[in-house]
């Protein structure tokens, strides 16, 4: 079984073969960092042109790459929620395209389901079920992964992201686009507990999570130094606000395993890629015997990888599209 995935939810255009839901044949991905840093973040507008641009080119080099030709594929899949909607709406015309075209079926596929996926591109034995903690950019959540297709979201955040705490934080330090890398380089040279930051509590649901009091708390304490005249280290204020992160992330993920039974835990999304939070929830996981897992580097953020895993156990689940697919900027997961 060869599935093509194509992925344009935010400024990476991406597309990927896989084989037989966990072997990668090829992966493609065209970034548009360089053009967003200089205004300091993805430009919805910029990053749909782009797209438009590169989507043709970056399929026909992952199918070239893997030696394939589109008739030798079985399935299309694409992200179509969530996302920015000009984004999405790139590769899910692309993809009906294609599909009607080559009269192959078209799979939809949740982003975030996308990234849980990177795990068994990973690793080979992973299976279901088990409890997932995803954070990037946009999302923040806890998720029992029932099986490849089934999820269950048991916490989410209720404000910023854990990535856009790490990006905004970044920003108010001075830092370039994209943060969350450059607070994660100057961390290692930084003492964590140097600035005490807050850890927000949420009422209502133990599992939910709030990252904007974080965010606001650093740009308050920035701010009034600058007024002052008095200087923060970049070093230990980035250890601090990644170790304090990484305690949330892990503090609720560990309460969760617990109080739902699970002893296997993954990590995914972009903010998986950053060095503290993936070493504080392995230190966790391997303190109390748990099994922990985590894509590799180049897996956590977007590609066209993890869609086209998805994809391969979407398509074997039979789930289908037709022409009248269309993008969605906010879904959850556990309504797809």
């Amino acid at each position: 079984m060869l599935i093509l995935g194509i992925e344009s939810s935010c400024d990476e255009t991406a597309a990927s073969l896989c084989e037989d839901c966990r072997s990668i044949r090829s992966s493609v991905i065209s970034t548009q960092i360089e053009e967003h840093k200089k205004y300091g973040g993805v430009v919805p507008e910029i990053a749909s042109r782009r797209h438009c641009e590169n989507i043709l080119d970056v399929t026909r080099q992952a199918l070239s790459d893997a030696g394939a030709a589109l008739a030798d594929v079985d399935g299309i899949a694409v992200t179509y929620a969530p996302g920015l909607i000009g984004a999405l709406l790139v590769g899910v015309n692309f993809a009906k395209a294609l599909a009607f075209a080559s009269g192959k079926p078209l799979i939809p596929v949740h982003h975030i389901s996308g990234h849980i996926a990177a795990n068994y591109l990973s690793h080979k034995k992973l299976e279901p079920p088990y409890l997932c903690m995803v954070a990037s950019g946009a999302h923040s959540h806890l998720i029992e992964v029932l099986s490849y297709t089934e999820f269950r979201v048991i916490g989410r955040t209720r404000d910023d992201a854990a990535g856009e705490c790490f990006d905004k934080c970044a920003r108010a330090m001075g830092f370039p686009y994209p943060g969350g890398i450059h607070i994660d380089n100057a961390a290692k040279s930084g003492d964590p507990r140097a600035v005490k930051l807050p850890h927000p509590a949420v009422a209502g649901n133990e599992f939910d999570f709030s990252f904007s009091g974080l965010k606001t708390s650093v740009i308050n304490m920035l701010h009034h130094a600058e007024q002052k005249g008095e200087s923060i280290s970049k070093n230990d204020l980035s250890a601090s606000i990644q170790a304090t992160i990484s305690d949330i992330i892990t503090s609720k993920t560990m309460a969760a395993a617990e109080a739902l039974g699970y002893k296997k835990i993954a990590l995914a999304g972009g903010v998986s890629a950053n060095t503290g939070v993936r070493a504080a929830l392995q230190k966790a996981c391997a303190d109390l015997g748990y099994d922990f897992y985590m894509p590799e580097l180049n897996l956590c953020g977007d590609n066209g990888a993890m869609i086209a895993c998805q994809g391969s156990y979407n398509f074997l689940a039979g789930i289908r599209a037709d022409e009248s697919l269309n993008a969605v900027a906010t879904l959850p997961i556990d309504n797809i």
